[in-house]
């Protein structure tokens, strides 16, 4: 029978060797290091990229709000305080970008669609569908928010990497 190895899994650096590194790389950014923000970019715009475009449904609009959000990042980064972590400040960023894209959105198409809901044909079933399920992903991104930590981790891990 051949032997087989079992490897375990480590981090690859210890939480507050990574929490450490994540405070000099924020901290060279606020300094004005442009190469600092291009690590932030690069480690998180992935990621955050997934959750938008699970939110919006659009990888045009995605790639679009992915912009704003780190351009915003920039901007607000002087108030990060590091009560969390890097990643989890952006991804909050990114949802209330995407919860207001998709107000901003629902509002427009309201004022252009008032009045047709009593006109015959202009009811589309279809449409309504989009809405409901984009509410209920904005419900569930809520939801995840709100998780601990940990358990938030896990979902992610388990939602966004199989």
């Amino acid at each position: 029978m051949p032997s087989s190895k079992v490897t375990a899994l480590r981090p690859a650096e210890p939480p507050s060797a990574s929490r450490a590194a994540e405070t000099s790389l924020i901290e060279r950014c606020r300094r004005g290091d442009l190469g600092a923000f291009e690590e932030i970019y690069r480690a998180h715009s992935g990621k955050l990229y997934g959750l938008i475009l699970r939110m919006v449904g659009n990888p045009a609009d995605a790639e679009d709000l992915l912009q704003d959000v780190f351009l915003s990042a920039h901007r607000k980064l002087e108030g990060f305080r590091g009560e969390s972590a890097l990643g989890t400040w952006l991804y909050r960023l990114a949802t209330n970008h995407c919860l207001d894209y998709l107000r901003s959105r629902a509002a427009k198409t309201s004022q252009l669609t008032d009045g047709f809901d009593d006109e015959p044909g202009f009811a589309d079933a279809g449409s309504r569908a989009i809405a409901d399920r984009t509410v209920a992903k904005m419900d569930i991104e809520r939801a995840v928010a709100q998780l601990p930590e940990g358990c938030r981790a896990a979902f992610l891990l388990h939602d966004v990497q199989g």
